[in-house]
C-alpha cells in the first residue's frame, strides 16, 4: 500500500529562496509593484516550486483521464456511457473543444484511458479496469485499483518530465464524473449533498433528483470516513478522479507545475492536499467552475483562480485559458524594463 507519509516527506521543500528572487524580479520591473496580480503570483509559486527563478513554460501539454463510471446505471446523467468512448475518440483525433484551445495555447494533448468501458484506438491505454463499480451498491474502486491509478498519475508526470515538459494540465472526460466528484466533496466538505451537486452537463430537474438521491444513497451504503481521503476516495471516487490526484502528487514530485481545472480536478486537487500535502505546492488554480462545489474546494484549498468565466465543460478548458495569461505574465517578467532602465524612479513595496 502506498505509505503517504512517506511519499510526502519525500518532496524536496518549497524553495523560499527562488520565490524570493522572483518576487523580488517583479518589485523591480517599471510597472505598480504587485499590479499583475495573481499573474504574478502564479510565477512566484512556480519558482519557488522549480528552485529557480528561471522560469521557462515553453513546452507543455494537457492530460486527458478518460474513464466511466458505475454510477451511470442510476440514471443520473443527460447521456449514456457510451459517450465517454466517443469523446475520448474525438478528444485524441483533434476533434473536441479542448483540441481547438490547445492549439491557441500551444500545448499538447495527452489522452489516456485509465478506466474506460471499451478500448478507443488512439488513446493512450493505461486503463485499471473497466470503470468503476455502481458506488450505489458497493465500493466504486477497490484499494488496489485507487492505488493502481494514483500510481499511474504519478508515472504520467513522470513521463512528461522525462520528454521535456515544463506545465501539465489536468483533464477529464467521464460520463458520471460531476456525480462522483460532487459526493467525494460532499464528504470531505462535510456539507449536504445539495451544497454541491449541480446539473453536470445539463441535468433537468427530475435528472438532479435522481443524482442527489444516488450520491446519498452512495454515502449511506458505503459508510465513507470523512478523516480518511482515501477510504473516500476509493467509495465514492472514479479512476479519473484518483489518477488526477497522482497527477498533482507527481508534479510535487517531479517540480513540474499542474494547472487545475473544473470541479472534478478541483477535488482531485483537494482529494490529493488531504493525501500528500506538499503536493498544494505545484497546484495553480486557473478558473471556478459554475460547479457548485468548485469555490468552495478552491477556498478550502487556500487557492485563487485567474479566471471567473463560469466555464463548466471539463477536458481541461478552463486550464489551458489560462496558460495564454501565464505566457503574458511570462512575457512581462522576462522583457519588461527595470525602474533604473526605464529612468523611472521606483516603486515602495508598501506594507500589505
Amino acid at each position: 500500500m502506498i505509505n503517504f507519509k512517506e511519499l510526502n516527506n519525500s518532496i524536496s521543500p518549497f524553495s523560499v529562496e527562488a520565490a524570493r528572487l522572483t518576487r523580488d524580479h517583479w518589485n523591480s520591473i517599471a510597472k505598480p509593484i504587485g499590479s499583475l496580480g495573481l499573474l504574478e503570483e502564479a510565477l512566484v509559486q512556480i519558482a519557488g516550486l522549480t528552485g529557480s527563478h528561471r522560469i521557462s513554460l515553453e513546452k507543455r501539454a494537457v492530460i486527458v483521464l478518460c474513464a466511466d463510471n458505475g454510477v451511470v446505471e442510476e440514471g443520473v446523467t443527460q447521456t449514456d456511457a457510451s459517450v465517454t468512448a466517443d469523446m475520448a475518440h474525438n478528444i485524441s483525433s483533434g476533434n473536441a473543444s479542448v483540441c481547438c484551445m490547445a492549439k491557441v495555447a500551444n500545448a499538447d494533448i495527452i489522452t489516456v484511458d485509465i478506466g474506460m468501458n471499451s478500448k478507443v484506438d488512439g488513446v493512450w491505454d493505461k486503463s485499471v479496469a473497466f470503470g468503476t463499480k455502481n458506488m450505489t451498491k458497493r465500493s466504486a474502486m477497490t484499494e488496489q485499483e485507487t492505488e493502481r491509478a494514483i500510481l499511474t498519475g504519478i508515472e504520467l508526470v513522470k513521463s512528461c518530465k522525462e520528454r521535456g515538459y515544463t506545465l501539465i494540465a489536468t483533464g477529464e472526460m467521464g460520463i458520471g464524473n460531476t456525480t462522483t466528484s460532487s459526493a467525494i466533496a460532499s464528504v470531505l466538505l462535510d456539507l449536504p449533498v445539495e451544497t454541491v451537486t449541480g446539473r453536470g452537463a445539463g441535468l433537468s430537474d427530475e435528472g438532479m433528483m435522481r443524482k442527489r438521491d444516488a450520491i446519498r444513497r452512495a454515502i449511506d451504503t458505503n459508510l465513507p470516513d470523512k478523516n480518511n481521503a482515501f477510504d473516500v476516495l476509493c467509495k465514492l471516487g472514479g479512476f479519473d478522479i484518483a489518477g488526477m490526484a497522482g497527477i498533482f502528487i507527481g508534479g510535487a514530485i517531479y517540480k513540474i507545475p499542474i494547472l487545475i481545472d473544473g470541479v472534478i480536478s478541483t477535488v482531485a486537487a483537494f482529494t490529493a492536499s488531504l493525501l500528500c500535502p506538499a503536493c498544494t505546492d505545484a497546484m495553480i488554480a486557473t478558473h471556478v467552475s459554475a460547479e457548485a462545489a468548485a469555490k468552495l474546494l478552491l477556498e478550502k484549498l487556500g487557492k485563487k483562480p485567474m479566471l471567473y468565466a463560469q466555464m463548466r465543460l471539463g477536458e481541461g478548458t478552463g486550464a489551458v485559458a489560462a496558460m495564454p495569461l501565464l505566457d503574458m505574465a511570462l512575457c512581462v517578467y522576462n522583457n519588461m524594463l527595470s525602474f533604473t532602465d526605464a529612468g523611472i524612479v521606483p516603486y515602495e513595496v508598501m506594507e500589505q
